[in-house]
């Protein structure tokens, strides 16, 4: 149930079967150079959101655009020659949907256009000069992801008051790792709540840290904002189903296939919005004097089912602060 929905602007289902390499489509249609570091299973309930942009653009995918995906799969390393494999597919724009992409897409070319998604200030990361005017040959959209952690840490406590100690996992190869931990420990602080501080950033990781959760009893578990944990999403729900406990996730995707709850800004608005960016290229606009766009639109998540599963009681305060719950 939608109860919540609220959109700004800074400075102004399924994956469709949607053709993939150039060589399938007709001369001279427009190719979308389209790469990410997470997975194509992970990016897959995305499309239809970036398909509708496009359409709002005035393309439509097969018809007069052609499309070329490229992931990682969690491997950051492989990016720059990603980047390079499109930039010397002469496609016509490239779409990144991450901030490790981003940076491989504005390493890879100055002068082919690139819209971009990022969790992390485009701008002080060297992708822009500006929101309102980026003057590069890179735009797109910002999207708040590593900053939401003391909040996601008060609506798991608000739904695990008895938690005597939380695990925060965090992947020590982010280059946002030290920041969130220094905001979560900060805000644990204040509130009095112990945490203990558990570093996952392969698979095997996984398993080992819920051997510590289960020898610490810890009460609940916080993910940090990183791409790998989309990547395992599967593994990290199952892991805290069968260890029956409670966990907080980054994005919807995760309380849709059984997590407990999520707390993030809105991805179909922001791909939707990267899509009708990537129209406006495609259509002639310079990157350079399209604005950065920040969401503000963010959705906490309640599966219901999984609550009574672990034996939680939802307070009816923290229910009415759900955007959507999930019975």
């Amino acid at each position: 149930m939608r109860r919540r929905e609220f959109l700004g602007v800074v400075g102004g289902a399924a994956a469709c079967a949607w053709p993939l390499g150039s060589n399938a489509q007709p001369a001279g249609m427009p190719v979308i150079g389209y790469f990410s570091s997470r997975s194509s299973k992970s990016e897959a309930p995305l499309l239809p959101a970036f398909r509708k942009g496009l359409g709002e653009a005035g393309y439509s995918i097969g018809q007069n655009v052609a499309i070329e995906f490229r992931h990682s799969d969690g491997q950051d390393a492989r990016l720059p020659e990603l980047a390079a494999d499109l930039v010397r597919s002469n496609v016509s724009v490239l779409v990144a949907t991450d901030r490790p992409s981003a940076l491989a897409a504005a390493a890879a070319t100055t002068t082919l256009p690139v819209v971009f998604l990022t969790g992390i200030d485009p701008v002080g990361q060297g992708l822009a000069t500006s929101f309102s005017r980026p003057d590069r040959n890179l735009t797109g959209m910002n999207i708040f992801t590593i900053e939401l952690g003391p909040k996601r840490l008060e609506l798991l406590r608000q739904m695990v008051p008895t938690a005597a100690e939380i695990a925060f996992i965090v992947n020590p190869a982010s280059g946002a790792a030290a920041y969130q931990v220094s905001e979560v420990t900060a805000a644990a602080k204040a509130s009095g709540q112990r945490i203990v501080v558990l570093n996952v950033g392969a698979e095997p990781d996984v398993d080992a840290a819920f051997e510590t959760i289960a020898k610490r009893k810890v009460g609940a578990v916080l993910y940090s904002a990183n791409l790998f944990y989309q990547v395992v999403l599967d593994q990290l729900v199952a892991l805290a189903a069968r260890h029956k406990v409670p966990a907080m996730y980054e994005w919807r995707e995760f309380a849709e296939a059984g997590g407990l709850m999520s707390y993030s800004v809105s991805r179909p608005e922001a791909w939707h919005q990267v899509g009708l960016y990537t129209g406006r290229v495609l259509r002639g606009t310079r990157p350079a004097d399209l604005p950065i766009v920040q969401s503000t639109r963010f959705e906490l998540i309640i599966n219901l089912k999984t609550a009574k599963a672990l034996g939680l009681t939802v307070a009816p305060t923290l229910l009415a602060q759900a955007d959507e719950v999930i019975e």
